[in-house]
């Protein structure tokens, strides 16, 4: 059961990762395009998206451990609650 757990606790971050990598991409097509000029300050959004997912990424890799013990003890205590 702890191996479905920490698969699930996987899942999840790679889930995460992938959530950020895909909104990046679609800041950097939107910032590419000059369509619209009305669009507001869209290089300091990219760059506040591409901080954040660093930070991010940054604490996933320090603390992976952590991360995984906590979801799974998240899933554990929804698990045993039902």
């Amino acid at each position: 059961m702890k191996n479905k757990i920490a698969h699930s606790a996987n899942v999840l971050l790679t889930t995460m990762t992938l959530t950020v990598i895909a909104r990046l991409s679609g800041a950097v097509q939107r910032m590419s395009s000059d369509d619209d000029h009305d669009r507001g300050d869209v290089p300091g959004w990219v760059m506040i998206t591409v901080m954040t997912a660093i930070v991010v990424l940054a604490l996933i890799g320090v603390f992976r451990e952590q991360v995984e013990a906590a979801v799974t003890s998240a899933f554990e205590r929804v698990r045993n609650a039902g």
